[in-house]
């Protein structure tokens, strides 16, 4: 347990929490050895050629050494030490303060909603573990009607300590309301899609991770293990597909990779599965392409995870080829590199694999700024905020536009897309 800061009694500093921190690992090359790592509970922040950057706690560290590593422990972010006396909880730090709450990003949505309300709508589609509401927004014209368009699903903030993608969601949210009319393509996009924002998939975490007005580093939600003290599921490893079959995610309660007693056990997954379900018309899933927001690693990710074989079951050569295409189409719009989940490391049980997989959504993860541990990483101030929510504008535009037919980017549109 590390010391308190000076004058905190010793007791006080016991009960405190340990927190993870961040250590890099030298060694690591290939994605078997780095999906060996994961193994050990611990999460795996950044990839790099022959090293990464993992998040762990005291045991975590300890089970990575024990594979034969060496670790060197990385500054903690200024934030994510003890508060001062007098300091604001439940809100964001100094440096921060421009990140949303739960609460302020709900205000700001339901303005959107009062100052635009033919463009865009508010539906909550469940609530949390702790009971906050989850909420779907609808954007485009005729907002209120469920017209014959292509669907694309926009989530954020499946991690707690992610604050960046709700900026991410909030961003788009303004960016379509306020640029219909003006904007060439964003009103042509409203004018032919239906697009729907889920700005906060982990509302419990993401108070969590900032109830002491100091960062906890938390990622999982805030759901109580059966018969363990810990607390939490890894929500981007409960999704029910390839749940647990591969080595991606941990069956121990204590590990930042926690999948959860079963698939989709996390209320927060159950909510949005069920309200991508509903999306199913006339027995054709309507949602045809989404983008799930992450931090860190400047990254553009797609399926699958569950194996490194680059199509899989499920999954034909067009359909990889068409997924590599957009993918790597949005990564030179945005800087990020493109690549298939599993060349980092094995996951099971992630978002993108289960839209794909059980629900033929061309789905993405966006890993979004900063690149490295050391330019922020999971909390890099909020000065970046505006420039790095900007900086995706074009990737999502270029999705939304070949949403109608993804299988257009590989010149295949007759075949795929025409018949009937």
């Amino acid at each position: 347990m590390s010391a308190g800061p000076p004058g905190e009694p010793a007791a006080a500093a016991a009960a405190r929490p340990e927190l993870p921190h961040q250590y890099a690992v030298s060694g690591p090359a290939t994605p078997a050895e780095r999906t060996a790592l994961t193994t050990t509970g611990a999460t795996i922040d950044e990839v790099h050629a022959r090293a990464v950057v993992v998040t762990a706690d005291r045991a975590q560290a300890a089970a990575v050494r024990h594979l034969g590593y060496r670790l060197r422990r990385l500054p903690d972010p200024p934030a994510t030490r003890p508060v001062s006396p007098g300091t604001r909880v439940g809100d964001f730090p100094a440096g921060y303060t421009k990140y949303h709450t739960y609460d302020e990003a709900t205000k700001e949505i339901d303005a959107l909603v009062a100052r635009y309300p033919a463009l865009v709508s508010k539906k909550v589609i469940g609530t949390s573990q702790e009971g906050r509401d989850i909420l779907a927004l609808k954007v485009s014209r005729n907002v209120t009607e469920d017209e014959a368009e292509p669907e694309v699903l926009f989530t954020a903030h499946q991690h707690a300590r992610e604050h960046l993608t709700v900026e991410m969601a909030l961003y788009l949210l303004g960016e379509f309301t306020s640029k219909y009319g003006s904007d060439p393509r964003i009103t042509k996009m409203l004018d032919s899609r239906e697009i729907w924002i889920i700005p906060d998939l982990n509302p419990d975490g993401g108070a969590y991770d900032i109830a002491a007005g100091s960062f906890r580093s938390w990622r999982k939600n805030r759901q109580p293990t059966p018969g363990s003290r810990s607390v939490g599921t890894d929500l981007n490893r409960n999704w029910d597909f390839k749940w647990g079959c591969c080595g991606g995610s941990s069956s121990s309660p204590s590990s930042e990779i926690y999948r959860g007693p079963s698939a989709a056990s996390a209320p927060e997954v159950q909510v949005v599965a069920n309200f991508v379900r509903s999306r199913i018309v006339g027995g054709t899933q309507q949602i045809k392409a989404a983008i799930d927001f992450h931090t860190y690693s400047e990254l553009v990710l797609w399926p699958f995870g569950f194996t490194d074989d680059d199509t899989g079951p499920g999954m034909t050569r067009d359909d990889h080829d068409a997924f590599a295409t957009i993918g790597k189409s949005m990564a030179a719009s945005n800087g990020y590199t493109p690549e298939q989940s599993s060349e980092l490391y094995i996951t099971d049980g992630a978002i993108d694999d289960w839209l794909w997989g059980d629900q033929k959504v061309f789905a993405y993860t966006f890993e979004m700024y900063p690149s490295s541990a050391g330019a922020g990483g999971f909390y890099p101030k909020d000065t970046v905020i505006p420039r790095e929510t900007t900086r995706n504008r074009e990737a999502v535009l270029r999705l939304l536009e070949v949403a109608d037919c993804p299988y257009r980017a590989i010149g295949k549109e007759a075949q795929y897309c025409k018949a009937g």
